[in-house]
């Protein structure tokens, strides 16, 4: 197959496009055509600027190209705008145009758009004006930026939607048990009839239950969509921005309210918890032996349930019934037999509540890391369960589990569904799902906000077709239950995604006899968030679950109860708290009423002023009289209205309520934005106050009576008040000056490179090669604004020529030659300048020096290599500190100077002077004595000093002139010297400096954190050699935690590091200098100096009394990886290292009301009745307080200690 013809480009199109103007100034270079094209052709100098050139800088002269664009938002108005024709203007102008401009199609006036005109003065379209032309949104703008506030009726409930509670920072876990609570009728019917005791009625009002019964009333009949139930969290004492577990919440406020029942008259009301809420389970432990039964019987509020993946609640039922053998290490004391028997234990449910509560422990301990850890497990529970199956012994419920579900006698039916969302158990979200018994729907219950939840089973294809929901469809088919989609087997799925439920068809198999799905069967519903399940027994006469609530109609109870809200009446007391707050919020919608009418009237006011401002604003001709105004100041007046409003000053006494008192035309002039505001034109001025020409793109020009407008009826100035005329006349010589020298410059260099080049026998001059590669760019590096070019004979070129003599410098590569011609090209330019001639003759004495004779430098050489040789063992280790070869050896002490100096002179002695002595004179202080200790490691600084042998420096001596001698020999690791040591002088020394060198010692991990008593200045030996190890994510470390990424990098302990510190410096300072030399993190850092650590971050140096050449140790300690991490993921500590530090479990509801605290200011019970005061016992494992009684934690069942 040939290969493809690659397609042709099309030519580029020539011409001019249709509708396009050629401009004859493109064609004939006419002056007009460029603001500064009358440089170099009508004007050569300053002098010769006139007014008019002045104005075509900034686009303003009469011969500007600048079309007068027409206002595109101009309306209608009294004085209409003439037209710009050349019938308007005057003879010379109309010349001029006619002159200027071919037309070549039929189209009219020039094009304006937003690119064409960004820099046209007369073009005023582009500056905001959208913002105004819909009242809507302007209106929508100008509330937002002056604070009107939010609107109270937009919080109005909407007819009977369940409304939603205020989370008061982590109150969730409250606020969704509340929810389920509240839809408890014959519960919340309870609540309500609760009484307080006759002679404490006041102090009854700050109670928990009399709260309670106020925010069941809001969520009944407040007509507000959210109620704050600040003062029932306040009456419980709960910390409101602490997260507490929601299971616990509900066993203690449910424990605190029965209290409170069992104090009330009615029998009915004293056993409402335990009636509507309790349950009966048996503990039963069979012996295989004698078949004796041991039974130990529990009330429950709750049936806790473990997880397990994608298993059904009835499948963890069974498993939590499921029969445990006891046998082997576990077998179980007989009392009958009297021995260890093979036994049988299992749970067996007796009595079952109206409603159910199924805790799912989401929350288990994990004894590998002592911390809870929230379960991801997903759970499938069904819209509706029948407990016959899982009610009394196992050998009666197994019938049971072949029975219809419409036969069961305890069929239960979904009314709630908690949720916690998050990964960790320490902290996350707490919602409800919750059945409306008023509504007859399902809510969501998420704080404040409230979502109606079509239905928790799925719809019908035939109603998503139709696009109409379940409940439709049933009324118009008038069908008890929907069909059911019947999958072949049961169907599981695990979807990852924030949703808080899923649906899932398919019951179980074993619900009906036959094995096969009844059109009866429940629906389920997985989730991976799901936290607590509440259940609502269905009613014998009605037994269809699918009646009741999937149905729309209300269940009917097995005892007279309450079938609507309506029968539930609260107590008055409670209803006046509600009507006050309902009368609040209808008082509070009326103002904002009243102060929006006010806005709306300022509003349009100013509306009405700014657009008729901007709508003639435009300069119809270049002769009108007209201010110039930057675009930003334009812009920023525009939208001063809309733009949010910054904070009065202290000076500026008007209040909002005096502009609520003032009437709208007048309340518009006292806005702090409109009140004696001014816009700055600064943008747009030079630095003489002028126009600035070089800011010309960034004018605009407004016709003067409108500027006045803009003063008078918007009270806002645009300052200062500046006319064409006021172009700065400085700046335009300035920059003529300028873009002169830009058509110059080149040209000179034209002239300069065509007679620049001489031959070889011609005479010509020597100038500077670097000047002349930047002179001849077309924008030299070496030119300023404003300033002459620097001439080739300036300081910074001079060398490159002439020598420091006066003469002709020897170094030829530096200069070039240029012709008779060109020197005079660049003799008109500069005309002091008078370089060398080709003819002159380099400069003698600095030939003299170059060409210094050979014999001179091999004498240097030889001397260098004779001292070296005699002095070897000086040149090999004076300077690399190490004296372990000098042990019991006759020693002297040589400043660190002279050596270094010595050194490098035998390295090049023709290049480095020689040293000129040996002077030791600095180590002596003024009463003849050392300023030094050799035996103080800090004080023998190499940097000033260093050891010498004795016959190097009697070779020294002999060689240079040497003293005063100071002797030293270290016999067995201590230094003896002949001259005694001045304290007070070493002193002296060591604190009089602004800037020395410190030690830094890195220790290891498993050094010991230095202390005063076994601090030391020697170094400590490693027991192995020191390697380097990289630190990584795979590799287990022995230092306890991994550490961060950020400190992850090769480290070397036991290292010495030399840092240059300052008296000033504070450790705060040195701490990050260690970070950037060490890369050991400031966090990270323990400093120690002598033993003691440096705490205090704003001491100097100074204040520590550290020395000159001391020594610091520096200890890094490991950072926890969880801390650092802002993830949910916890990172356990490498096996071999230490015990990973426990995560603190907080208060939980320790200190409040619920924990055992004191019971509210007031109480309403004698304190004759009170319990003496009891000390509970936390659980070990969830910290659950306990009462002293009880042997084990009633959350966990954890054991707890005696």
């Amino acid at each position: 197959m040939p290969p493809k013809r690659t397609r042709r480009t099309s030519p580029s199109q020539s011409g001019l496009s249709a509708g396009e103007r050629l401009k004859r100034t493109k064609l004939t270079g006419n002056v007009a055509y460029s603001a500064w094209g009358w440089v170099g052709t009508e004007v050569v100098d300053t002098s010769e600027i006139t007014q008019e050139h002045r104005l075509a800088t900034c686009g303003l002269s009469r011969s500007s190209t600048q079309p007068l664009c027409r206002n595109k938002f101009l309306e209608k108005r009294k004085t209409p705008c003439v037209a710009v024709t050349n019938d308007n203007l005057g003879p010379s102008e109309g010349e001029g145009l006619a002159d200027e401009v071919i037309v070549i199609s039929d189209d009219e006036g020039p094009v304006c758009n937003n690119k064409a005109c960004k820099h046209n003065p007369y073009c005023l379209n582009y500056l905001g004006q959208d913002k105004w032309e819909n009242a809507d949104k302007s209106y929508e703008a100008y509330v937002k930026s002056h604070d009107l506030g939010s609107d109270p009726s937009l919080d109005l409930r909407e007819g009977l939607t369940p409304i939603g509670l205020k989370n008061l920072g982590a109150t969730c876990y409250a606020n969704a048990y509340l929810q389920v609570w509240f839809q408890d009728l014959l519960f919340r019917k309870g609540v309500y009839q609760c009484q307080p005791a006759q002679d404490t009625a006041h102090a009854f009002e700050d109670s928990p239950i009399f709260q309670l019964q106020v925010t069941f009333a809001a969520m009944q009949y407040s007509s507000i969509n959210t109620f704050n139930p600040v003062k029932l969290v306040e009456s419980l004492r709960l910390r409101a921005t602490e997260q507490q577990d929601a299971q616990e919440f509900s066993k203690l406020f449910m424990a605190h309210l029965d209290t409170e029942f069992k104090k009330q008259e009615d029998p009915e009301l004293q056993s409402l918890i335990a009636s509507q809420f309790e349950g009966k389970q048996v503990y039963n432990t069979v012996c295989q032996s004698c078949q004796r039964r041991s039974e130990r019987d529990s009330d429950f509020l709750e049936i806790e349930l473990n997880l397990e993946n994608n298993a059904t609640l009835e499948e963890r039922l069974n498993a939590l019934l499921e029969p445990e053998v006891l046998s082997g290490d576990n077998k179980y004391l007989c009392q009958q037999c009297d021995s260890l028997q093979d036994a049988k234990r299992y749970t067996e449910l007796r009595e079952l509540p109206p409603v159910l509560h199924f805790s799912l422990l989401r929350f288990v301990y994990d004894i590998a890391t002592m911390e809870r850890k929230k379960s991801k497990q997903i759970i499938m529970f069904p819209t509706f369960i029948d407990m016959d199956r899982f009610l009394g012994p196992a050998e009666t419920r197994r019938p049971r589990g072949k029975r219809l579900a419409k036969d069961s006698k305890n069929l239960y039916e979904l009314r709630g569904v908690l949720l916690h969302k998050g990964a960790s158990a320490y902290h996350g979200h707490y919602e409800a799902q919750v059945f409306d018994e008023q509504n007859q729907s399902w809510y969501q219950f998420n704080d404040e906000e409230v979502t109606k939840i079509n239905s928790l089973v799925p719809k019908l294809d035939v109603a998503k077709k139709s696009g109409r929901g379940v409940k439709d469809t049933k009324k118009k088919n008038g069908s008890a239950a929907p069909t059911m989609r019947v999958p072949p087997k049961k169907k599981r799925r695990i979807v990852e995604s924030d949703d808080e439920i899923e649906i899932v068809d398919g019951p179980p198999q074993s619900q009906n006899t036959d094995g096969s799905q009844s059109s009866e069967g429940p629906e389920y519903i997985s989730s991976k968030d799901a936290y607590m399940l509440v259940y609502a027994k269905v009613c014998k006469k009605d037994s269809s679950p699918t009646s009741s609530i999937h149905n729309g109609t209300k269940p009917q109870a097995k005892s007279p109860l309450p079938t609507s809200s309506s029968e539930v009446v609260p107590p008055p007391r409670a209803v006046e708290v509600v009507k006050s707050l309902n009368a609040e919020h209808v008082k509070a919608c009326e103002e904002f009423r009243e102060r929006e009418t006010e806005t709306r009237a300022r509003f349009n006011k100013i509306r009405e002023t700014v657009m008729d401002i901007y709508r003639g604003w435009n300069v119809c001709s270049r002769e009108e009289e007209c201010v110039i105004a930057s675009q930003q100041s334009l812009e920023s007046w525009i939208s001063r209205h809309l733009a949010k409003r910054e904070a009065p000053k202290k000076a500026d006494t008007t209040s909002q309520e005096d502009l609520d008192d003032v009437k709208p035309d007048a309340a518009s002039t006292l806005l702090p934005s409109s009140s004696g505001s001014s816009i700055s034109i600064s943008d747009i001025l030079c630095t003489h106050g002028k126009l600035d020409p070089d800011k010309a793109g960034n004018m605009k020009a407004i016709r003067a009576d409108f500027h006045a407008r803009i003063a008078e009826d918007d009270a806002c100035l645009l300052e200062p008040k500046l006319t064409p005329a006021d172009v700065c006349s400085i700046c335009v010589s300035r920059m003529f000056k300028e873009k002169l020298y830009q058509i110059e410059h080149p040209r000179l260099v034209s002239r300069f490179d065509e007679v620049a080049a001489v031959a070889e026998d011609a005479d010509g001059y020597y100038v500077s090669k670097a000047w002349l590669k930047d002179w001849r760019l077309a924008k030299p590096k070496m030119h300023v604004e404003g300033e002459l070019d620097p001439p080739p004979d300036s300081e910074q070129y001079l060398d490159d020529v002439v020598c420091e003599h006066g003469k002709l410098a020897t170094n030829a590569v530096t200069r070039r030659r240029i012709s008779v011609e060109a020197y005079h090209v660049l003799q008109d330019i500069f005309p002091n300048w008078e370089p060398p001639s080709t003819s002159a003759e380099a400069c003698a004495v600095c030939e003299a020096l170059l060409h210094m004779s050979k014999e001179d430098k091999r004498g240097f050489r030889k001397q260098a290599e004779e001292e070296k040789a005699r002095l070897k063992h000086m040149h090999d280790n004076a300077l690399n500190g190490n004296t372990a070869l000098l042990e019991d050896i006759p020693c002297a002490i040589v400043p660190s100077q002279f050596a270094r100096s010595w050194r490098n002179w035998i390295m090049r002695p023709s290049e480095v002077s020689r040293p000129e002595n040996v002077d030791n004179s600095q180590f002596i202080c003024e009463h003849g004595l050392l300023t030094f200790d050799p035996n103080v490691s800090g004080d023998l600084d190499s940097s000033s000093m260093t050891i010498i042998k004795r016959n190097d420096w009697e070779a020294l001596a002999e060689l240079y002139p040497a003293g005063p001698l100071i002797a030293v020999e270290n016999a067995s690791g201590k230094f003896t010297h002949e001259i005694a040591v001045c304290t007070d002088c070493r002193l002296q020394r060591r604190t009089s400096f602004d800037m020395t060198e410190i030690t830094v010692r890195v220790l290891g991990p498993t050094d010991p954190i230095p202390t005063a008593e076994t601090y030391t200045e020697e170094p400590k030996q490693p027991t192995k050699p020191v390697q380097t190890t990289l630190l990584t994510y795979s590799k287990k470390q022995s230092e306890g935690y991994r550490k961060s990424k950020r400190i992850r990098q090769v480290r070397e302990y036991g290292k010495r590091r030399k840092i240059t510190i300052t008296k000033a410096m504070t450790v705060k300072d040195l701490k990050v200098m260690l970070s950037d030399e060490l890369g050991v993190p400031v966090i990270s850092q323990r400093l120690f100096y002598r033993g003691e650590e440096l705490n205090d971050s704003s001491k100097t140096m100074l204040d520590l009394g550290i020395l000159s050449n001391d020594v610091l140790d520096l200890k890094e300690e490991n950072e926890d990886i969880n801390l650092l991490s802002d993830t949910d993921i916890e990172i356990d500590a490498p096996s071999g290292g230490g015990a990973k530090r426990k995560r603190a479990e907080g208060q939980a509801f320790g200190g409040t009301l619920l924990g055992g605290g004191s019971s509210f200011n007031h109480s309403s019970v004698p304190p004759s009745s009170s319990p003496s005061a009891v000390v509970p016992i936390a659980c070990p494992a969830c910290t659950y307080e306990n009462a002293p009684e009880d042997v084990a934690c009633l959350m966990c069942e954890t054991p707890l200690n005696a």
